[in-house]
């Protein structure tokens, strides 16, 4: 079968489609037909060799992916040939192996896609949609009512959080870089999109009570900033950060918050299968429909690396695999 092997450690031009042997299910494990695979910045991370836990190489990449199961180990109770599935894995440091015709992953990797949901939409659930569930009711302690501030409302992450929070009760503004970023948090249903730097709007849309809850995805640009945005007992929920970054404490001392921060890999088991039972009810309720921005063919992983790091994201990027 085709699959994406990285041999070394180095650029996005290490990404190379190879002929692998075919994988087989083992007890308790599941074989999918991928039709889809999630692109994450982990991803890139780890390809690059800048991470702290790393595979031995040579690896296949990939945590999320989507498609049909053809065949089932010994004891699997879950699924049978012929299911629709979406492959969420958070198995460090190489994950499913989903940039590939064919993974096998252990039956709790793996859940429902719903009809109606396409491959694609499938393969932007685990890391993205698993982050923004994780952030709002586990890290976040997200109530009806309280004021949501998504920072990077257009991205796969913040698409779902927009999504999730508006179902759930909140009342969500978020930020984005472009227009079209910004037209696309608001068309997901938040009450007010606004450039990432619109501090002062931010708070005049609250009535200045401020925020409940902050989804930060840029923590080296914004952190310091959103520390005078909260609201009083709010929470920043640090979702990703490039680096670091300046902060005052008084601001957190004035509204009596907090900074929390998420890292999805350390979720633990219980939570992680509560996570996936609320996507699928969120899925099959309708009021979760993943959005994908970029849809390439596996052959164009390198391309698909650089892009779900460039500015204006506006949902996931998706590698389409075959038929």
């Amino acid at each position: 079968m085709k699959a994406i092997r990285v041999a070394e450690f180095g650029g996005p031009e290490v990404l190379r489609l190879e002929t692998v042997p075919e994988p087989r299910p083992g007890p308790g494990q599941v074989c999918v037909r991928l039709r889809a695979a999630g692109v994450n910045p982990v991803e890139t991370y780890i390809r690059s060799g800048q991470y702290g836990r790393l595979p031995q190489p040579p690896y296949v990449p990939g945590f999320d992916g989507a498609g049909v199961v053809v065949e089932v180990g010994e004891g699997t109770r879950r699924f049978a040939p012929g299911d629709r599935v979406y492959v969420a894995s958070l198995r460090l440091p190489q994950g499913a192996a989903t940039y590939a015709e064919e993974t096998v992953v252990d039956e709790g990797e793996v859940w429902p896609l719903p009809e109606g949901i396409d491959f694609a939409q499938g393969a932007a659930l685990g890391i993205p949609a698993g982050t923004a569930f994780r952030a709002l009711h586990f890290v976040g302690g997200a109530r009806p009512g309280d004021w949501l501030l998504v920072r990077g409302a257009s991205g796969a992450v913040g698409t779902a959080a927009v999504q999730l929070a508006k179902a759930f009760g909140l009342r969500v503004v978020g930020t984005a870089g472009t227009p079209a970023g910004r037209d696309l948090a608001l068309s997901l249903g938040a009450e007010a999109a606004l450039p990432h730097d619109a501090d002062d709007d931010a708070r005049r849309h609250t009535g200045g009570h401020g925020f409940d809850l902050i989804l930060e995805l840029a923590a080296h640009k914004n952190l310091g900033r959103d520390l005078k945005l909260l609201a009083p007992g709010g929470r920043v929920v640090v979702v990703g950060s490039r680096g670091p970054v300046e902060v005052n404490p008084r601001d957190l001392m004035n509204c009596g918050g907090a900074v929390l921060a998420l890292n999805l890999f350390f979720t633990p088991p219980d939570e992680y299968r509560r996570i996936h039972e609320g996507l699928g009810a969120a899925l099959r309720a309708g009021v979760l429909r993943p959005v994908v921005g970029r849809r390439l063919p596996l052959e164009d992983a390198a391309r698909a690396h650089e892009a779900v790091l460039e500015p204006g994201a506006m949902g996931k990027v998706v590698l389409e695999i075959g038929e």
